[in-house]
This record gives C-alpha cells, sequence and structure tokens, in this order.
C-alpha cells in the first residue's frame, strides 16, 4: 500500500509530459490484454464453429447420398427421397446451414454426372434452395446479387435466365460478369444475346472468360455477330472481332470492311488483322487506296496484312515504300519484295548506304 501511495505522489509530481507517458503506456497495455483474452475467445470460437461446420457437412453428404441412392429407374420421388427433402428443408431457414448444405451439394456435383446429376439439381429445387438463390436476386447488397447468379449458375437452373438478365447493365462490374457467365455457360453462344443490350463495358478479363467457357462447348449453333459489330458499346464490337476470329467468320467480310472507318484507331487496327487471318484480299485494295490517309499504326498493320496476302499486282505500291521512313514499313516493304521478285530484290538492294537500309536487307537475305 505504501508502495502504492509513493507512486500515486512521484506520479503527481512528476512533470506533465511523463505523466502523459505513462498514461499512454497503461493504456497501451490495458488495450493489449483485451485484444489478447479477444482473440483467445475468437480463436476457440472459430474452432468450435468449424468442429461444428464439418459434423453438419458429414451429416448433410450422408443425407444427400442416401437421397441419390434411393431413387428408382423413375422420376417419382420415394418415400425416403420424401423424408430426406423434409429433413434438409427443416434446416435450411438457417443462414449457417443453409450455406452449409449448398456447399455440400455443390461439393457432389462436381463428383457425379448423368442421372445424378440430374437428381442433385432437383433436390436443389425441392428443398427451396432455389428460391433463397433469386431471393438473392433481389437485395440491394451487389455481393449478394452476385452470389445468387452463381448458384443458379453451378446449379444449372435455366428457367430463371429473364431474371438474371434484369442486371445486364448492373452498376457493379462483379455482378455483369456473373450474369454474363451464367447465361454463356448455360446457353453457350445463343447465351451472347446480351450483348444487343449491354450498354456498359465488358473488361478483357470478362471477355478472355467468356470465350474459355465458349471453347469448353463444341458442336454448337454459331449465330450471326453482325449486329454486335455494328454496336455502339466498343467493347462489343471488341468482342465480336475475337468471335470472328475463333469461329472463322469470313461470312462478316462486308461488316468488317465496313468498320476500317470506326472512330476508334484500336479497333481499326484489329479488323486490319483480322482481315488478314482471314484472307480477305479485297479489303487490301480498300487500304491501298486510303493508305495516306491512315495513321502510321494502321499503315504498318496493313503492310503487316501485306506480307499475309502480297500479290504480283502489289509490286508497285511495295516500290513506292522500300525507302519509307518508317523502320517496320520499310522492313516489310522489301521483304515482300524479295518474296515477289528476287532479282528485282537484288537490283534494289544497294539502293542506298543508308546504316537501317543496310541492316534490314543483310537481315532478309540471312533469313
Amino acid at each position: 500500500m505504501l508502495e502504492y501511495n509513493y507512486f500515486i505522489e512521484n506520479f503527481e509530481k512528476s512533470p506533465l509530459i511523463i505523466q502523459v507517458v505513462w498514461a499512454f503506456i497503461m493504456t497501451i497495455i490495458f488495450f493489449i490484454i483485451i485484444i489478447t483474452i479477444y482473440l483467445k475467445y475468437l480463436r476457440s470460437f472459430l474452432r468450435a464453429n468449424e468442429k461444428l461446420k464439418n459434423k453438419i457437412e458429414k451429416e448433410y453428404e450422408t443425407l444427400v447420398i442416401n437421397y441419390l441412392y434411393a431413387g428408382d429407374e423413375t422420376d417419382k420421388i420415394s418415400s425416403e427421397q420424401q423424408s430426406i427433402i423434409e429433413q434438409l428443408k427443416s434446416n435450411i431457414f438457417e443462414t449457417f446451414r443453409r450455406n452449409i448444405l449448398i456447399s455440400t451439394l455443390l461439393k457432389l456435383s462436381y463428383e457425379i454426372s448423368g442421372e445424378m446429376a440430374e437428381s442433385l439439381h432437383r433436390l436443389y429445387i425441392q428443398t427451396g434452395l432455389l428460391d433463397y438463390s433469386l431471393s438473392k436476386l433481389k437485395s440491394r447488397k451487389w455481393n449478394i446479387i452476385a452470389d445468387g447468379i452463381r448458384e443458379l449458375t453451378l446449379f444449372h437452373v435455366k428457367e430463371v435466365q429473364e431474371q438474371v438478365k434484369i442486371h445486364i447493365n448492373h452498376p457493379k462490374t462483379e455482378v455483369r460478369s456473373a450474369m454474363q457467365l451464367y447465361l454463356v455457360n448455360l446457353f453457350h453462344f445463343e447465351g451472347l444475346d446480351f450483348l444487343n443490350n449491354i450498354t456498359t463495358p465488358i473488361s478483357e478479363w470478362d471477355q478472355i472468360q467468356l470465350l474459355e467457357v465458349l471453347q469448353l462447348h463444341t458442336n454448337q449453333r454459331v449465330t450471326s455477330i453482325n449486329l454486335w459489330l455494328k454496336s455502339s458499346n466498343e467493347s462489343v464490337v471488341f468482342f465480336a472481332l475475337k468471335l470472328a476470329k475463333i469461329y472463322n467468320q469470313y461470312g462478316v467480310k462486308d461488316e468488317l470492311t465496313a468498320i476500317l472507318d470506326h472512330k476508334n484507331i484500336k479497333i481499326r487496327i484489329d479488323v486490319i488483322h483480322l482481315l488478314s487471318y482471314l484472307n480477305i484480299i479485297d479489303a487490301k485494295t480498300i487500304l491501298k487506296n486510303k493508305f495516306k490517309k491512315l495513321t502510321l499504326e494502321e499503315q504498318i498493320a496493313f503492310f503487316e496484312m501485306m506480307e499475309n496476302l502480297y500479290e504480283m499486282t502489289d509490286k508497285p505500291f511495295v516500290m513506292e515504300h522500300i525507302l519509307n521512313t518508317n523502320f517496320e514499313i520499310k522492313f516489310s516493304a522489301l521483304k515482300i519484295l524479295r518474296n515477289l521478285n528476287i532479282e528485282e530484290f537484288n537490283r534494289f538492294k544497294n539502293l542506298t548506304v543508308e546504316p537501317e537500309f543496310v541492316r534490314i536487307v543483310k537481315y532478309i537475305e540471312s533469313n
């Protein structure tokens, strides 16, 4: 007690700065003790929660597996299956248990196929989980909407596509991405009809994901992409160009040549590369006639196209550019000339002693 009083007296007599430092130290010690107690409680809670989750998950797995094997060859629900449905239904009102049931069904869906997968899909509907997924679509929180759409995708619920499409231009990218993947996963190429109405941009990453999903499905009917090439949404045009390349859409050559005048230079350059890939020679004449009006990037892209589609009739045009001030164009022109007429190339290879020209000639000759 005396020591305590001595400490208090010294504390009161000490300078203000010392008092502040001591108060600060005691506050920190107090918070450290509180945080330590809380972390111990939290760890105990999480461990108990994980044990409970594992226990419930095993129970659900057993029930679902019993459900799958309790059916007969008909589509009718057996009495045993109905009993399991009712048992699972009684557990979905609590969010914690409902989420465990959904994750259990999803886990099993990756391990089965055929009739069992269809049976699992029916169980998802019969237990009322579908209603909860649909209710998420009406949430004010974007992450809950996205979760609902993902659940509908994973359980292959096709019947609600119009409810999902409502979110086609949702302000959050994550929701739009989930909606797009839902349509393409379930309806394949036909699911791309959302491109007709989307006004928000489709990110490069989303385009890659959609293309990957499409390519998982072979022998699908490829619908017309004409409307998408004319879209006012530039990201839709970029995506349509990718589709035209992957699915060799030679039939859209008129639409492709029409957008050589698109206001977006990146689109114009991508179109030139695509026309080259599709071997659409008619476009070469169009670009040759307006070559001087093209930007430098377009001119370079056009000469790359010429390397793929050159003809003897192109020689006069190529000859005009063997001394072009741009390295890429000069290189392409000399390369094309060598392929068109080696003798002509040999006559002009000493046209100038300019170092860059000489280096290009030597490189072409050695390759």
